[in-house]
C-alpha cells in the first residue's frame, strides 16, 4: 500500500513531499496520502489537476463569472400568513414525510465567544433548548404530523468536521438523540484537503510536522460529496423519498419558512429552491441572480456579495448593487437553506461523483503571481450546486421577510455592535433570541391574539424591539396553519408586554390571559384544553449583563432571565385535561 500511495504522489507530480524523510516519517506521510486520496472524488490526482487549472486561471486574472450576464431572477415572494402562504404550507406538510434533512454543522462557537460547538448554544434561555434539540424536536413533530412518513421516520443527516464531530456525537448520546431513533440520524464527518504552496499546485508540508501535508477545510460544499460517497442520497431515493433539505446550524427561524417553501417546490416542480430574504445592497450575504451565458442558456444561482457588485457594474447595472423602490437590492439574499428534488439531486451526484464547482483564492506574494503569502487550497460551497444541474432543471427561490425566516447567530458581540451601527442586521446571540420572541408574538397577532406592543431595549450595545417572551415548541405547532388550529374558534388570548409564555405539547386555547409568566407542558399522550385561565404574577425579567459576565453564553446574549414568579402547569398522565379557572369575583 505504501508503494501505491507513492505512485499516487508520482502521478500527481508531488514527489518533493518525500524529500528528507526517514522511513518512519515516509510511512506517516504515505498513510496521509491514502486518506486524502480516498476522501476526494477522483482522488488526489484529480485534486491536483483541478488545482492547476484553477490556479492558472487565477494567475491569468480570469474571472469565473466572465461571459455571464446577470438579471433579476424569477421566484416567489411570499407574505407570511396570507391565503397563498397557508395553502402552500398545507401542501408542504403533505410532502414533508417524503423528505430527508441535512444539517451543515462544521463550526465551533469560539469566534462568537462560546467555548463549544454552536449546536450546543441555546435557542432561547426561557427553555434552555439547544439548537440541536430544537431541530430534532421539529423533525419529530413533522414526522408525527406527516400524512405518511416514508419508512415511518424522516432521516436526519449531520455533516461535522474534525472540530465538531466528537462533541456533536456526544451531545446526541447524552440526550438519547432528543427523542429521534438512532437509526434515523446519520453523522458524516467532513475531511480536510491538501494545501497548495504555489501556482504550480505543489502540495505544502505542514509547518509543524514535515512528515505531514498541511490541510485545511474544503468548504461546506463537501456535504454533496459525502452524501454521494456514503450512499445515503441513493438510499433515500430508493426508499421512495422525494426531497432533500439543507439548512444551517444557528438559524432558529428556518423551519418556520420550510413548509411553504417545500409546497412551492412540489407545486412548481423545482429541482432546487433556495430560501431567500430581502437583502440590503452590498450586505455581506450572497445575492441570487439569473445568469445568462453567451449562447442564451441560463441558470439561477447565488453570487457572492464581493463578486455581485463588480459583475453588475461590468454588465447590465452600471450603478452596481443598489436598492430598488423597495429599499432593498433586487437580488434576494441567499440564506444557504435549500430544498432539492431528490431524483435530480441523486442523478447529478452520480454524474459528478459529488464534486461541485470549486474555486481558489490565493494571496499572492509577488507581481508575477507565482508565490503565495501563505498556503491556499481549493474550496467549494453548498449553494453552488445549480452549476452542476442539467440545463433543463428548474431552479427558483422562495423569499420571506426576515422576521419569519432568518435570524442566524453568526457574529460575536463586538462584530454585531458594529453591524448594528452600520445599519445592518447584527445576527448575534442577542438578536437570535429576541427575534424568536418577535416571530412568535407577531404570528399570534396574525392569528387573532392580543399581544401588547414591544418596548425598545438595549443589550450589549444593540437596540432591539423586545416583545413578550413568548416561545412554543414544535410539539405545539410547526406552521402558521397549526398555530391557528391551536386557537379554538373565537379564542381569546391576551398577553401583556412584560409577560413570558411557554407552550410545549398538545395544548389548545379557548380563553387565556397572561400578565406575568406561564409555562404549560403536556407530555406525549396528553391533550390539554385551556378553557379559561387568567394568570397574573411577578413574572420574568430580562436583565442586561455587563462585560464582566462569567458565563460565556449569557455574555453573548447580553442578558439573563430573572425568574421572579412562574405559574407552571405540567401534565403527564395520558388523556384529556381541561384547565377551567373562572375569574375571581370582585368584591
Amino acid at each position: 500500500m505504501a508503494d501505491e500511495a507513492a505512485a499516487v504522489l508520482a502521478r500527481a507530480g508531488q514527489e518533493h513531499l518525500l524529500d528528507g524523510l526517514d522511513d518512519a516519517q515516509r510511512q506517516r506521510l504515505l498513510a496521509q496520502v491514502r486518506s486524502l486520496d480516498a476522501a476526494y472524488g477522483g482522488g488526489l490526482e484529480a485534486y491536483v489537476s483541478n488545482a492547476r487549472r484553477l490556479l492558472a486561471a487565477s494567475k491569468a486574472g480570469e474571472n469565473p463569472l466572465d461571459g455571464l450576464t446577470p438579471s433579476v431572477p424569477i421566484g416567489e415572494r411570499l407574505e407570511y400568513g396570507s391565503k397563498r402562504h397557508a395553502s402552500l404550507e398545507e401542501h408542504g406538510l403533505r410532502e414533508v414525510g417524503a423528505a430527508a434533512f441535512v444539517l451543515v454543522a462544521g463550526g465551533l462557537g469560539e469566534r462568537l465567544g462560546f467555548p463549544g460547538i454552536k449546536l450546543r448554544l441555546s435557542v432561547t434561555a426561557t427553555t434552555g433548548w439547544t439548537y440541536l434539540e430544537y431541530y430534532c424536536r421539529f423533525i419529530r413533530a413533522l414526522q408525527q404530523g406527516a400524512d405518511a412518513a416514508v419508512g415511518g421516520m424522516i432521516p436526519f443527516v449531520i455533516m461535522t468536521s474534525d472540530d465538531t464531530h466528537a462533541p456533536t456525537a456526544a451531545l446526541l448520546e447524552e440526550s438519547d438523540y432528543f427523542g429521534l431513533a438512532r437509526k434515523q440520524v446519520h453523522i458524516l464527518k467532513q475531511e480536510k484537503v491538501a494545501c497548495l504552496m504555489d501556482s504550480e499546485a505543489r502540495l505544502a508540508k505542514d509547518p509543524k510536522d514535515p512528515a505531514l501535508i498541511e490541510t485545511k477545510p474544503h468548504g461546506h460544499g463537501d456535504v454533496h460529496s459525502l452524501l454521494h460517497s456514503s450512499g445515503l442520497a441513493k438510499r433515500f431515493l430508493e426508499e421512495g423519498r422525494r426531497w432533500i433539505i439543507f439548512f444551517q446550524d444557528t438559524n432558529g427561524l428556518f423551519f418556520r419558512a420550510l413548509p411553504a417553501t417545500l409546497g412551492i417546490s412540489a407545486e412548481s416542480g423545482l429541482a432546487m429552491n433556495s430560501v431567500a430574504v430581502p437583502r440590503l445592497p452590498k450586505d455581506a450575504m450572497g445575492g441570487i441572480a439569473k445568469l445568462t451565458r453567451a449562447d442564451g442558456s441560463s441558470l439561477t444561482a447565488s453570487v457572492e456579495y464581493n463578486q455581485l457588485d463588480p459583475l453588475l457594474r461590468a454588465t447590465t447595472f452600471p450603478d452596481g448593487d443598489v436598492a430598488d423602490e423597495t429599499g432593498y437590492s433586487p437580488f434576494p439574499g441567499n440564506m444557504n437553506s435549500l430544498v432539492l428534488a431528490l431524483d435530480t439531486y441523486a442523478s447529478t451526484l452520480e454524474r459528478t461523483k459529488g464534486v461541485i464547482a470549486e474555486f481558489v483564492n490565493p494571496k499572492y506574494a509577488d507581481s508575477a503571481r507565482t508565490a503565495f503569502k501563505s498556503s491556499t487550497r481549493l474550496e467549494c460551497m453548498m449553494q453552488d450546486f445549480p452549476h452542476e444541474l442539467p440545463a433543463d432543471a428548474k431552479v427558483g427561490f422562495t423569499m420571506f421577510d426576515s422576521w419569519c425566516s432568518y435570524s442566524p447567530v453568526k457574529n460575536s458581540p463586538s462584530s454585531a455592535v458594529q453591524k448594528f451601527k452600520d445599519g445592518h442586521r447584527p445576527q448575534s446571540a442577542t438578536t437570535g433570541e429576541t427575534d424568536l420572541f418577535a416571530y412568535h408574538c407577531r404570528v399570534l397577532r396574525l392569528a387573532g391574539a392580543e399581544v401588547e406592543a414591544a418596548q425598545r431595549r438595549t443589550f450589549s450595545g444593540i437596540e432591539v424591539d423586545l416583545e413578550p417572551m413568548v416561545v412554543w415548541s414544535p410539539q405545539w405547532a410547526v406552521s402558521f396553519v397549526g398555530i391557528r388550529e391551536r386557537l379554538a374558534p373565537g379564542a381569546k388570548l391576551s398577553i401583556s408586554q412584560r409577560s413570558a409564555l411557554v407552550l410545549d405539547g398538545d395544548i389548545s386555547i379557548e380563553e387565556l390571559t397572561v400578565d406575568g409568566a406561564l409555562v404549560v407542558r403536556a407530555s406525549p399522550g396528553c391533550r390539554v384544553r385551556i378553557r379559561r385561565l387568567n394568570v397574573r404574577n411577578a413574572g420574568w425579567q430580562l436583565e442586561p449583563v455587563d462585560a464582566g459576565e462569567a458565563d460565556p453564553e449569557t455574555k453573548m446574549k447580553g442578558f439573563r432571565i430573572r425568574r421572579k414568579e412562574t405559574r407552571e402547569l405540567a401534565f403527564e398522565a395520558p388523556g384529556e385535561h381541561v384547565v377551567d379557572e373562572p375569574p375571581a369575583l370582585k368584591a
